[in-house]
């Protein structure tokens, strides 16, 4: 059984885009029936968030602040991963150890077909995109990440701002994406391109068929088989076709300034479901609740943002410098996952076809 961690929540980042009665217990409740279920959670005092990092997607200030609200619930984490958190999940089905599991939604969906995660609604759950919950409430969207160009200045005179840009001369030997043989986000590129293209989740041809152009063109500069952050951070990478946080990240936090330009190509994009699921089972099923409600409030949603993943509920108010960062794009096209994850092998196949003619 993997190890699980008391949570360590200093440094989080302030909140700014709240009035400071939204975190008081004393003050409004942040959703009908919030004081009576954490009255319930008391009683179990304890709620277990499996694949929670602090350092990703901002989760350090979200457990901070629920802590705040809810002084009499402890939190644990451990950080394993989407696929392990599954099987972690499906080893502990008879005695389960977490409460909440939180993944990539193709693994989410993975979790519901093998009836490891339970039936909840949290709140804003109806005002979701169908795609990004399952009908009954085994898994719902909390976050996505955005497919966009993260555009070194320094080595890119002219910053594309669409996918026909790519496809200049001037770009030959610039472009870096990841393998969607072997990546997530590779099989996201795909389908991004692919709506770019006039296709769509149910016709990725367009966007393999771009990539095989981009290739041939010259203009990429390799595919890589994991993440490329740290490549990028040291300039060996004009233009990455990756997700937006990671370039927002890069820009803000971790010294690349002006020199980073993150783009929303203005054909389309696609934003990838994150999803949460509470589990089925699991030992503390009202803390597990009041958690999941915290994660889907506008307060929740709001932390999200300020760590570069863009709220999943609609119109979340967020505070004027980080809505500044990630302005509305509404190219974005809501990624059905469920379809995406059952067309992962003609995904592959097309683009090997279609950039390395095997």
């Amino acid at each position: 059984m993997q190890r699980r961690q008391l949570i360590q929540a200093a440094g989080a980042l302030p909140l700014t885009a709240l009035a400071p009665a939204a975190f008081s217990f004393d003050g409004p409740e942040l959703y009908a029936g919030e004081k009576a279920l954490y009255q319930a959670a008391q009683k179990e005092g304890l709620c277990v968030s499996f694949d929670t990092g602090p350092e990703w997607a901002n989760w350090k200030a979200l457990f901070r602040e629920f802590k705040k609200r809810y002084p009499e619930i402890e939190l644990t984490y451990n950080d394993i991963g989407s696929a392990a958190t599954v099987l972690a999940l499906e080893k502990t089905r008879r005695r389960p150890q977490a409460d909440t599991a939180y993944y990539f939604a193709a693994s989410a969906v993975d979790a519901a077909a093998k009836d490891v995660v339970a039936p909840f609604k949290p709140v804003n759950f109806e005002h979701l995109p169908p795609v990004f919950r399952e009908a009954e409430g085994r898994w719902f969207t909390i976050h996505t990440l955005n497919i966009a160009f993260l555009v070194n200045r320094q080595l890119v005179k002219t910053v594309p701002t669409g996918w026909a840009d790519l496809l200049r001369p001037e770009y030959r030997n610039a472009v870096v994406y990841l393998d969607p043989r072997t990546a997530g986000v590779g099989q996201v590129v795909a389908f991004a391109a692919a709506y770019a293209m006039g296709g769509s989740v149910d016709d990725v041809k367009p966007g393999t068929d771009y990539l095989g152009r981009l290739h041939a063109a010259g203009n990429v500069l390799r595919v890589e088989g994991t993440t490329p952050y740290a490549k990028f951070l040291k300039g060996e990478i004009p233009i990455w076709i990756g997700y937006e946080n990671d370039g927002l990240k890069a820009k803000h936090v971790d010294g690349m300034g002006d020199a980073l330009e993150v783009v929303i190509p203005r054909e389309a994009s696609v934003a990838a479901p994150y999803a949460i699921s509470l589990v089925k089972n699991g030992p503390n099923p009202n803390a597990g609740k009041l958690w999941l409600n915290f994660t889907m409030s506008q307060a929740g949603q709001a932390l999200f943002a300020q760590g570069f993943v863009r709220p999943a509920v609609p119109g979340v108010p967020l505070a004027a410098d980080i809505a500044a960062k990630m302005p509305a794009a509404p190219q974005i096209r809501p990624l059905d996952v469920v379809k995406a994850s059952a067309r992962k092998a003609e995904v592959d196949r097309l683009w090997a076809e279609a950039t390395v003619g095997r």
